[in-house]
């Protein structure tokens, strides 16, 4: 599936992350129309789960708990609210199973997040796939496994600059198609997907944009 038409990207999000991977500032929202109007586009991957399209980030675990409950929030407004959220979802958040296929490699494993990233962050910024590449025809599997809670809140500052991937907890698998079981909830892009299983897959230079 390629997209024919371009398409440009315009921060009017709650994070803005498929914005961000393309190199703008959510900040200056002229500035992709500027460069829709003087410059070429070229083709970025796209993520697809479940006939579900993505630019950033597909996840499940903990973070899609962390969502569900920010949806439900109104206030505070923006990124803070998934800070929010966290707090309150933590304490009582138990690591999951889920069963694993990844390019035909199948394994069972008990996690606390999982993120198949397209881009680098999602939540407004936080790089949870730091090495995640936009024309590489891969995701970057994060897999974080199970940590204690106070563990959990030592090392989650560390996502706003990438370096949470240097933890002996943390996997980073690239991959071309990703299938995961569970008994939990899948989000893309902060919307919500749905119940597991979920199927993700990369698609190749698909979409026409314009990057930074």
């Amino acid at each position: 599936v390629h997209f024919d038409l371009p398409l440009v990207t315009v921060p009017a999000g709650t994070g803005n992350d498929f914005v961000r991977a393309l190199g703008w500032n959510p900040e200056k929202p002229l500035e992709p129309l500027w460069a829709a109007i003087n410059n070429s586009a070229e083709n970025v991957d796209l993520g697809n789960v479940d006939g579900e399209y993505f630019g950033a980030i597909a996840s499940t675990g903990f973070d899609s708990i962390v969502n569900e409950r920010a949806n439900r929030m109104k206030w505070p407004k923006g990124p803070a609210k998934y800070n929010v959220a966290m707090a309150l979802e933590l304490p009582k958040f138990k690591p999951i199973e889920y069963s694993f296929t990844i390019d035909g490699k199948a394994f069972k494993r008990e996690a606390m997040l999982i993120a198949a990233g397209n881009g680098k962050s999602y939540g407004g910024g936080m790089l949870v796939c730091p090495d995640a590449d936009l024309t590489d025809g891969l995701l970057d599997l994060m897999i974080l496994n199970p940590v204690s809670k106070r563990e959990f809140i030592r090392i989650f500052p560390s996502v706003y600059e990438g370096k949470h991937i240097e933890h002996p907890q943390v996997e980073i698998v690239k991959a071309k198609e990703i299938t995961i079981e569970a008994a939990a909830i899948c989000y893309a892009d902060g919307e919500r997907i749905g119940p597991m299983p979920a199927h993700i897959t990369v698609l190749e230079g698909a979409l026409k944009t314009w990057r930074n």
